[in-house]
């Protein structure tokens, strides 16, 4: 691993030591690393990733233990793609289940939609991947780059100077980027030492996760399901397992979580149904409140904001990580653009030109899952049945269906 020359005159914080530096080595921050390899070699770009939690490499050498509680995101095949330009999808579908159908349904109303790969002329409408086994593979990959880890390490403090920004770091380093990007999440505090805000519309809602066991094979199908309470979803894992997300009224699911496995169980094939046969296992239960948030300034001057630090999204349509993804590849080509118009890594027209192609994306990506959320969540006379003629309708007309459902899989924006 190359080390650049660390600085120690505050006066001189204008003189860079990177040019860029990635905080934040979770999903989108390490997809960013491998993203930027083709780049960092060809125009000999110094990059720096910035990780708060411990990484050995032995966690990464040793032998793979999947976990039944393992938290687990649903990738796009637009994503897919992506992984594979990265270089790292034939390590990573080692431990993808693949979605062969999507079923879109309302509790107690007859409409459903139904989506499936065959029709779309693909292998997959997308991929359920335990996310440590992409931290894994996407960190593998960064191993193999020349790039400068601080890991456990922390901003302490941001300061935009003269050509950037000056980080200070829990390590002791002191760092001088032409480009920071942050990809640390929603609740580092980076954005706001900056005076960057944030917008939040809170859902009023939770989402409680787990993985359940169920009794007969999922058949690579994922489950979309409105209730008067809230959308679930179950989501295809390895066996007879399926990833559950159910969304609850903000404070109803403290009773759910605290209910006996069996309770829990029963309660969830009344709410489901029995698509799946009988539910037979329960993992590890969390719960997380919804919210719809973006920054309000996802560029600035030598800044670029990523991932959940720039959206969150509800997690209806499964589409946050795909939507992060697709802004991590916007960045690299913005940045190379700019590379070859001979312009500094944190032109501010370069990043305008970013955000100005991530802002169309991310407001479709919104008007989809939020209106999914509202539509299903308004109970006026009549309108259940609208929406059960609309699943109908849309189930019948094939064109507009694989239209949303390409839309959906990132294959078209």
């Amino acid at each position: 691993m190359q080390r650049a020359k660390q600085m120690t005159d505050h006066d001189t914080a204008q003189a860079l030591t990177h040019d860029i530096v990635i905080v934040g080595g979770g999903l989108v921050g390490a997809s960013l690393g491998c993203a930027l390899a083709p780049l960092i070699e060809r125009y000999g770009w110094r990059v720096a990733v910035i990780e708060s939690a411990p990484l050995t490499a032995q966690s990464l050498e040793s032998a793979w233990q999947p976990s039944f509680d393992a938290r687990a995101s649903a990738i796009a095949e637009g994503s897919a793609q992506r992984f594979e330009q990265l270089g790292v999808w034939e390590a990573m579908r080692h431990e993808a289940t693949p979605i062969k159908r999507i079923h879109i349904s309302e509790r107690g109303r007859l409409g459903a939609t139904r989506l499936s790969a065959d029709e779309l002329g693909v292998a997959a409408l997308g991929h359920v991947i335990p996310n440590a086994w992409m931290g894994r593979v996407l960190h593998r990959r960064l191993a193999e780059l020349p790039l400068e880890w601080h890991c456990p390490a922390k901003v302490e403090q941001l300061t935009p100077v003269t050509g950037g920004h000056h980080l200070k770091l829990s390590d002791g380093s002191q760092l001088t980027a032409g480009l920071t990007v942050l990809a640390d999440g929603g609740r580092s505090g980076l954005k706001e030492q900056l005076g960057i805000g944030s917008r939040r519309e809170p859902y009023q809602q939770t989402a409680l996760i787990a993985h359940v066991g169920v009794s007969q094979p999922h058949e690579g199908i994922a489950y979309e399901r409105f209730t008067t309470q809230g959308p679930m979803a179950l989501l295809p894992l390895p066996g007879q397992a399926m990833e559950l997300i159910w969304t609850h009224p903000s404070g109803s699911e403290k009773a759910r979580m605290a209910l006996p496995e069996r309770e829990f169980l029963l309660q969830l094939q009344q709410a489901f149904g029995d698509r799946v046969g009988r539910f037979t296992q329960l993992g590890a239960r969390h719960a997380y409140p919804l919210s719809l948030v973006t920054a309000e300034e996802p560029v600035r001057p030598g800044l670029a904001v990523l991932g959940n630090a720039a959206h969150a999204l509800h997690p209806v349509a499964g589409q946050g990580f795909n939507l992060a993804l697709r802004g991590v590849m916007d960045l690299v080509d913005a940045l190379e653009q700019g590379e070859l118009a001979k312009r500094p890594l944190g032109d501010m027209g370069t990043l305008q030109a970013f955000e100005k192609q991530r802002s169309r994306d991310r407001a479709n990506v919104i008007r989809f899952s939020d209106g999914l959320v509202r539509l299903f969540g308004l109970s006026f006379p009549l309108l259940p049945h609208a929406r059960a003629a609309g699943l109908i309708g849309l189930n019948l007309v094939g064109p507009l269906r694989r239209g949303l459902a390409r839309r959906a899989m990132g294959l078209e924006r």
